[in-house]
This record gives C-alpha cells, sequence and structure tokens, in this order.
C-alpha cells in the first residue's frame, strides 16, 4: 500500500476555518479546497491523490469530512446551493478548540445513545455521510456505454436550461462531443461540451487541446467528467488571454444530477411540533 502525501486529518481543520475567515466567513468547496491547499502548502501531487475509484481526490474526501465534522459542533453550515459558511461560533473559536473539534465529534459517537446531547441535531444522510451516495452514483456512470454517458450529458444541460443540444461525438474533432445553446435573460451563448468517463485525474493538456479545437466555433466551453482535474487544469481553464472554459468535476456532476432529479432521488424527514400557544389562544 502506498503512503499517502497528505498530512492528517486532524491538520486540515484550523486551515479550513482560516480559509473560511479570509473569505469574509464563506466559500464554494472549490474555493475552499485552494485556499485550503495554499495554506498548507500541498502541491498538485498531493492534491490529486486519488480516493479509491470514487472519483474524488483524497484531499477532497478528507476536506469533505473536516466540514461534516464543523457542521456537526455547530461551527459552520451550508446551504442548499452549496456555499459553506462559518457561524457564530465558529468564528470565535480558538485555534485549540478547532483542532479539538475531531475529539468532540467522535466523543459524542461513543456515547451509548440514551446519553448522547439531546442537543446535538441529527444532520440528513448527505451530510452525515458525505459522498457516500455520490460514489454509488459514479460507480454506475463508470460502468454505462460512452454514448449512453453522452447522452446523460445531454439531457442534463436540456434540464438546466440549454436549448438546441445536439451530440456529435465525431472522431477527429479535437475531443468535441456536443453543442448546445444556452439562454441568458436576453443574451444567448453557444457552448461546445466534452464528456469523459475518466477515473484519473484530467490534466493542463486535454483544457488545452479543447480549447484549440472549439476557437472560432464557440462562444464557451465546457467539460464534464466523473473524475477530478487537476489544479493546472483548473488554472488553464482560467488562463488571462485564453476563452474560458468550464470544468464539471464528477462530485459537481453528482451534485447537479441530484439537484435535476436525473436518477436520484431526495427523501426528506417530516418534522412535526406541536405549538401549544395556539391552543391557548382559541
Amino acid at each position: 500500500m502506498v503512503k499517502s502525501v497528505l498530512p492528517a486529518f486532524v491538520e486540515y481543520f484550523v486551515p479550513t476555518v482560516k480559509a473560511l475567515k479570509a473569505r469574509g466567513g464563506s466559500a464554494t468547496i472549490e474555493e475552499m479546497e485552494e485556499a485550503v491547499a495554499e495554506l498548507m502548502g500541498l502541491s498538485d501531487e498531493a492534491r490529486t491523490e486519488p480516493h479509491g475509484d470514487t472519483g474524488k481526490t483524497q484531499f477532497q474526501y478528507e476536506l469533505a469530512w473536516v466540514r461534516t465534522y464543523l457542521k456537526k459542533v455547530g461551527a459552520a453550515d451550508n446551504s442548499s446551493r452549496g456555499v459553506w459558511s462559518l457561524t457564530e461560533k465558529g468564528e470565535h473559536l480558538s485555534d485549540e478548540e478547532v483542532r479539538g473539534v475531531v475529539h468532540s465529534v467522535r466523543a459524542e459517537k461513543r456515547k451509548p445513545k440514551a446519553l448522547a446531547s439531546k442537543k446535538v441535531p441529527a444532520l440528513p444522510e448527505e451530510d452525515e455521510e458525505e459522498g457516500d451516495w455520490s460514489a454509488e452514483l459514479l460507480a454506475i456512470l463508470g460502468d454505462i456505454a460512452p454514448d449512453a454517458f453522452e447522452r446523460l450529458c445531454q439531457r442534463m444541460l436540456r434540464e438546466a436550461g440549454f436549448t438546441k443540444v445536439d451530440v456529435t461525438g465525431r472522431s477527429g474533432d479535437g475531443g468535441i462531443d456536443g453543442i448546445g445553446v444556452l439562454r441568458v435573460n436576453l443574451v444567448s451563448f453557444q457552448v461546445l461540451f466534452q464528456c469523459k468517463r475518466w477515473k484519473s485525474s484530467i490534466g493542463a493538456g486535454v483544457v488545452r487541446d479543447f480549447r484549440g479545437a472549439m476557437v472560432g466555433r464557440a462562444d464557451k466551453g465546457l467539460i464534464i467528467t466523473t473524475a477530478t482535474f487537476t489544479p493546472d487544469a483548473r488554472r488553464e481553464a482560467t488562463r488571462d488571454g485564453a476563452p474560458a472554459i468550464d470544468l464539471v468535476d464528477g462530485e459537481t456532476l453528482c451534485g447537479l444530477l441530484k439537484d435535476l432529479k436525473l436518477g436520484v432521488s431526495v427523501r426528506l424527514v417530516e418534522e412535526v411540533t406541536v405549538e401549544p400557544e395556539f391552543f391557548k389562544g382559541i
């Protein structure tokens, strides 16, 4: 077994809180990953270390659990749009208290259920086991035929608001799999897209080749994959002076499919609260 080049799990907590504070108390997951990696001085090699066949990197997996732990102790929260923010409690935690979050959460788990604090709210399944459902989904996507994955991406883009979405998939076309039109208010954009069912990280060369194939043919480019993108690929996608290319990695793809309810259903638990004051006023 190859030893991980990443730091111990507990070492992520203080940089994560500092990253959120430096951005005004909130950040997207991608912003957090970039900031935490910079604060911890992680190399691109460390950041792209895979987490099994889940389509995530080990770095992304560790940070997902960091966010979950912070949420469990009431130090952070997330919106339905995937933006994470520090709570008032999280803003005032010392570095020592932040490092103690791991011990606090694990100690709570070890308590017998009858003795466990009733003040700790039950978390939705996607927070309690963040990534479990997405790992299952990515495994399924990895088994479907390439043309089926292209059709899935086509359907997803249509559901997301694209029109005139066509899958071309011609060989020798620079990796371009299709084209669609995205209308934003009064403005329309021609968007070329590429679909990649990869397990390894996608590097900057793929982004450069795709940009070369799309120049002069569309306004924007979009690469959709079940894998991850290296930091170099993300930098290349937004390089100054070059047409920007949007990147959808495996984690983002799973989130989109969930939001659009394409092959993913979400069960909401009904919470009933009796309001005694109502009956007193009758």
